[in-house]
């Protein structure tokens, strides 16, 4: 058991946060399994070391949300991550950090992860796909829609030789499991991410080691899915199990199979298109976010390769 505190500005917000007789402070007890105290500005929350750090997020988003006393009380408690139209936040994090889609087909993307049980999103580098999909999977967690994230990527070589790295296989593979950190890292901070890790409310796996999993409750990403062949993605999807949602992205120019007609995810439009809860999301280089000169980039690589091509 732990105790950690929150120090308030003023009596104001305390009455907020509180609420009428308590109630809110109550509902946070019950929802999260916690002990809260509140002393002058000072609030205590007593429990296990993951249901106090995601008790206290709670309080932080509450802080964050607060306009007005008749605000708080309309909306404590409730959901306020998943985009509900297009100018909505896909997550807000507990130190107030909106994350939201910027291009009509981020907006598209955001509202389907919402609706659909499949998503599939295609398109080059810097557009969002792994980013919006973390943020969405977040905002599930948060509402109780999900009881974990996994995240999983093929372990491609991409011009150098896994054997070549240092350690045993975790070891091995880490490089290329570590990009999918960074989105976790600008959303949660390091601290929760390792807490949630720890925990497994987070869980970062290789793609090889989804077989023979069924993953239920569970918010379910493949990153550079076009990295995975045509029996690797059979094999994740169906890893999905009841009240699950999945998210497909890749990026069909930068297939680091030794044949690009093995990619999964070249054929997975054509596979799946008559399924109604699938839904297929296809970016260009006008939805890049990156430096101004990525857009210039990938426009020059598909003339290049349309005129000539790699040899």
């Amino acid at each position: 058991m732990v105790t950690k505190k929150i120090h308030l500005h003023d009596s104001h917000e305390a009455m907020l946060i509180l609420g009428q007789h308590d109630q809110n402070l109550r509902a946070l007890e019950n929802n999260f399994g916690v002990q809260i105290f509140g002393r002058a500005h000072i609030l205590s929350v007593r429990g296990a070391p993951g249901k106090v750090e995601k008790a206290l997020m709670a309080i932080e988003d509450m802080r964050g949300q607060l306009g007005s006393e008749q605000k708080a009380s309309a909306n404590i408690m409730q959901d306020q991550h998943l985009a509900e139209g297009p100018a909505g936040a896909a997550y807000t994090s507990a130190l107030g950090k909106s994350v939201h889609p910027r291009t009509a087909a981020q907006k598209h993307y955001v509202r389907a992860i919402a609706e659909k049980d499949l998503v599939v999103a295609i398109g080059p580098a810097g557009t969002g796909k792994t980013y919006l999909a973390v943020a969405c999977a977040l905002a599930a967690l948060k509402a109780g829609q999900v009881n974990r994230i996994v995240l999983t990527r093929p372990v491609v070589e991409a011009g150098e030789k896994l054997g070549f790295l240092p350690g045993d296989f975790y070891e091995k593979v880490n490089p290329y499991l570590r990009p999918l950190y960074d989105a976790f890292y600008s959303m949660l901070g390091p601290d929760r991410f390792r807490l949630y890790r720890d925990e497994e409310t987070i869980e970062i796996v290789p793609l090889a080691y989804m077989r023979g999993r069924t993953l239920e409750n569970a918010f379910i990403i493949l990153d550079e899915g076009q990295n995975a062949t045509p029996g690797q993605m059979k094999m994740f999807l169906t890893r999905m199990g009841m009240g699950s949602k999945v998210v497909v992205s890749g990026d069909v120019t930068q297939i680091d199979l030794e044949s690009r007609k093995r990619s999964g995810l070249i054929m997975l439009p054509e596979i799946l298109r008559d399924i109604r809860e699938v839904e297929i999301i296809h970016f260009t280089e006008a939805d890049v976010i990156r430096h101004g000169i990525v857009k210039e980039i990938i426009r020059a690589y598909d003339e290049f390769e349309k005129n000539e091509g790699f040899k």
